[in-house]
């Protein structure tokens, strides 16, 4: 079983309360082959809610009570995020999960490369606070560009 960033499979959890739809992953999901998760619902968050950044940090900063997710109106929601990391790898846990494909850029999702904290735009070498908590408990990441490049969907 897989894990996979519910707005790849068509539900509607941006932030803007839009999807990011991918239809390979919405029809994984349709044939109950893969999970979908919003880690910033399952802490708490609204759909749509204000764009969120790592302010100055990574995901693991954030864990660790060193950086903080804000909001664009400058609120901490950090408690959210750290949350709804732990309620995915609860999830994850229960359902034996070894892999997670994940939107990239997210502060929740991103793995590798996620927005720079200043709402322009600039992506930097990190990874959002879910896909840090995975990684830290032995769950392989990979965003959905990586996860088709590789090849990982013909298995």
């Amino acid at each position: 079983m897989k894990l996979v960033s519910a707005c790849l499979c068509g539900i509607n959890c941006k932030y803007n309360g839009k999807n990011n739809i991918n239809l390979y992953f919405m029809e994984l999901m349709q044939e109950g082959a893969v999970i979908p998760v919003c880690p910033e619902q399952l802490g708490g968050l609204p759909t749509p809610r204000l764009p969120a950044e790592i302010n100055a940090g990574s995901g693991q900063d954030v864990l660790a009570g060193n950086s903080k997710v804000i909001n664009k109106n400058g609120e901490d929601v950090s408690d959210n995020y750290i949350r709804g990391a732990y309620e995915t790898l609860k999830i994850a846990k229960l359902a034996g999960v070894e892999i997670a494909i994940l939107k990239s850029r997210s502060p929740s999702c991103g793995s590798k490369y996620i927005y720079d904290g200043s709402f322009s735009y600039k992506l930097r070498q990190a990874d959002g606070v879910t896909a840090a908590l995975l990684k830290e408990n032995g769950i392989r990441v990979m965003d959905e560009d990586e996860y088709m490049e590789k090849g990982e969907c013909l298995e």
